[in-house]
């Protein structure tokens, strides 16, 4: 992927607007994220990740989204203030977007078209299918909390599947060799 990926406009959960140009040169992992999923306590392996490899140009932005189960229903007032307050959140916050659909956003529509398939999302797309759940297209976004690395140079490297914890050494493998390029 080119640098374009830096070019996408973007909100930050305060309102603002940015891009992802101001993490140029850093590594990147992306995470759509839930208040009110069952893997909501991955939180606190993310802000662990965080403070461990933040140092390193490690960088974990979350992007609320609404689309599963309307498992992110609050504001974006209320996001901020359940991530810091649950789960001592210091990484960068965006306003809520959706990461599937026809109204996908722009920065979805292209870490997608960059890395079509998650790693380790067989086990997972199962799991949904048990609760009649399935996603409209193999390259969708399955859950809450599904995982894209950005290396150093803007282009995507690698994504993982929603159940693929912080510590999992699948996604520390990847990190830490998007850290050493």
């Amino acid at each position: 992927m080119s640098a374009s990926v830096y070019d996408i406009p973007v909100t930050r959960i305060d309102g603002s607007d940015a891009s992802l140009r101001a993490y140029a040169g850093k590594v990147l992992l992306v995470v759509n994220v839930a208040s009110k999923c069952g893997l909501t306590q991955q939180y606190a392996g993310l802000q662990k990740l965080y403070d461990a490899k933040k140092g390193e140009g490690l960088e974990i932005l979350g992007f609320p989204a609404n689309n599963f189960r309307s498992q992110e229903p609050g504001t974006e007032a209320e996001i901020a203030s359940f991530c810091e307050l649950n789960y001592g959140v210091t990484f960068p916050l965006f306003s809520k977007i959706s990461v599937v659909g026809a109204d996908r956003h722009p920065l979805y529509d292209a870490l997608i078209a960059a890395q079509p398939k998650a790693e380790g999302t067989e086990a997972w797309r199962a799991r949904l299918a048990g609760f009649g759940i399935q996603s409209a297209s193999e390259s969708d976004v399955l859950w809450n909390f599904e995982k894209f690395v950005i290396g150093r140079d803007g282009s995507v490297v690698a994504r993982f599947s929603p159940d693929i914890a912080a510590d999992d050494p699948r996604l520390l493998e990847a990190l830490d060799a998007a850290l050493a390029g």
